[in-house]
């Protein structure tokens, strides 16, 4: 595993400035944030060595290398999923990639469905910590001390400082955000009524099937986390409606603008 990952390396650093230090994951409708990168270069996913390939409509799959608000930056246009067939290596080998090439901060961007009664479709909530309901741990196996400690601490997952600075930035732009659990699921189906009701008696206020493998990976590795759910559904106790992969894009679109701008904003201001 580290030889392939050093093999990818090897190939993608001449490609990247070395000033790079943030790495974004766009996930469901989100990759519109692709459009406000500068100076951009595409690298597709199948042209890297050893990248495994998206295949979920929404996710285009490619790397885009260049500037956000003045920072170098690398974004993922499309991440994988363990619903498509993909072990935990191969979901999070792009985070291993990003820590090798000495990457400080993770980005990540989810669509869910809401749990809290509160929510809204098309609002965005601040994940402030994680459920781990998938059934393979990302840090199963024999651990490498080049990534990180055997049993890494996940007190905070999800970076205090970069948790304030979002909320900082939502309240003087007077952006509404909302603020939560996220559950992590395998998938690929959307939630019974029963499994909402469940979710939420356990805590969680919003559940998805991506974020939580790349967010532990990410943090074995030391980097600094900040992630958002845009809330494209609503799973509450009562009112639980049907759902379908389009009807989640269309929503992620409508919230897109507001999550794209609040990104740009932290990002302006490491």
């Amino acid at each position: 595993m580290l030889e392939t990952l050093k093999e990818t390396v090897s190939w993608l650093r001449p490609q990247i400035p070395q000033a790079t230090k943030i790495g974004i994951i766009l996930g469901t409708g989100l990759g519109e944030l692709a459009n406000s990168i500068e100076d951009q270069k595409e690298i597709p996913y199948e042209s890297i060595p050893h990248f495994p390939i998206s295949t979920v409509e929404g996710h285009s799959g490619k790397l885009i290398v260049g500037s956000l608000s003045g920072q170098p930056v690398l974004a993922m246009q499309g991440r994988f999923h363990y619903y498509e067939g993909y072990g935990m290596k191969e979901v999070t080998f792009p985070v291993r990639v990003m820590q090798l090439l000495g990457f400080e901060y993770l980005f990540v961007s989810n669509a869910a469905g809401g749990m809290n009664r509160s929510f809204e479709v098309g609002d965005i909530m601040l994940i402030e910590d994680h459920i781990n309901l998938f059934p393979e741990h990302p840090l199963r196996g024999k651990n490498l001390s080049e990534f990180g400690a055997r049993f890494p601490d996940m007190s905070e997952a999800y970076n205090a400082e970069l948790r304030r600075l979002a909320a900082e930035i939502a309240a003087e732009n007077n952006i509404k955000l909302q603020y939560g659990v996220y559950v992590g699921t395998q998938g690929p189906t959307f939630e019974t009524p029963s499994e909402y009701t469940y979710f939420r008696i356990i805590g969680g206020d919003a559940v998805g099937m991506s974020t939580v493998p790349e967010v532990i990976v990410a943090r074995h590795g030391g980097m600094k986390v900040l992630a958002f759910s845009i809330i494209t559904d609503l799973g509450i106790t009562g009112k639980v409606v049907k759902v379908s992969h389009e009807e989640v894009l269309k929503a992620a679109a409508v919230a897109q603008p507001k999550m794209a701008f609040l990104i740009r904003e932290i990002v302006k201001r490491l």
